[in-house]
């Protein structure tokens, strides 16, 4: 856990990152992120969900090695890694990981498979937020695809953020992207599409716990349907142990 002036500083180089590079996005900032700022210690965490696609292919066009995350819960929908393959190959990114929590952990944590069924929250510690927490070890900095319009969550979401308890700086370069260049990225570059975006799916996670989203709902809302729970954890997950 970093102490309160460890904390500052980390509030200074956000403010510093945000004055140098706070006028650049897409493949600019992050190939300067990568190169200049960061020296490689820097990673992408994707989803490789319904928007995933446009991130990496930034990421991909900045340097095909970007180390990019991609946790495997071991409850994710086949579409979900079929796409992943398709997108790695036609992008050409080689610097792709896939992780996820050890045998061990589920072992001790979920042995029936349903932790699920007892607490969403502890399910999604277990299976994304501990793997993702120590694949970032050496990492100074991290990469997500999250954006202002997605939820009224992220409704105020900042390109640079201090991570609290980690040290490392988070990065949101598609943060202030509507819909429309989302999509306008899309048949730009004549990306895939995940496949079951067209069957009502617009924000996937695990199969136990996405569902089809209503027409003109928040894009979220398929997450944890019925529930209070707005996010996995990865985003609000601190150093201590706890997801908030």
């Amino acid at each position: 856990m970093l102490d309160g002036l460890a904390q500052a500083v980390k509030r200074d180089r956000v403010a510093d990152l945000t004055e140098r590079y706070g006028r650049l996005n897409g493949a600019v900032l992050l190939n300067a992120l990568l190169r200049d700022e960061f020296d490689g210690r820097v990673a992408v965490v994707s989803s490789f969900g319904t928007e995933s696609a446009v991130l990496l292919a930034l990421a991909a066009e900045a340097d095909p090695s970007f180390p990019v995350l991609f946790v495997d819960t071991g409850k994710l929908f086949g579409e979900t890694l079929r796409y992943r393959d398709k997108l790695v190959s036609a992008l050409g990114l080689t610097g792709v990981r896939t992780i996820g929590p050890t045998d061990a952990d589920l072992a001790a944590e979920d042995p029936d498979g349903l932790l699920f069924t007892r607490s969403h929250d502890a399910c999604c510690h277990l299976r994304k937020t501990v793997p993702l927490d120590r694949a970032l070890e050496g990492f100074d900095a991290w990469v997500t695809g999250r954006k202002r319009f997605q939820a009224s969550t992220r409704a105020a979401l900042p390109l640079f953020e201090a991570e609290e308890g980690t040290g490392r700086i988070k990065i949101n370069p598609l943060a202030h992207w509507d819909r429309e260049r989302i999509d306008q990225e899309f048949a730009r570059r004549n990306l895939p599409r995940h496949p079951l975006e067209a069957d009502g799916f617009l924000s996937i996670g695990c199969f136990t716990c996405t569902e089809r989203v209503a027409p003109g709902a928040d894009p979220r809302s398929g997450r944890w349907a019925g529930t209070a729970k707005t996010e996995c954890g990865i985003h609000t997950f601190k150093k201590t142990g706890t997801a908030q």
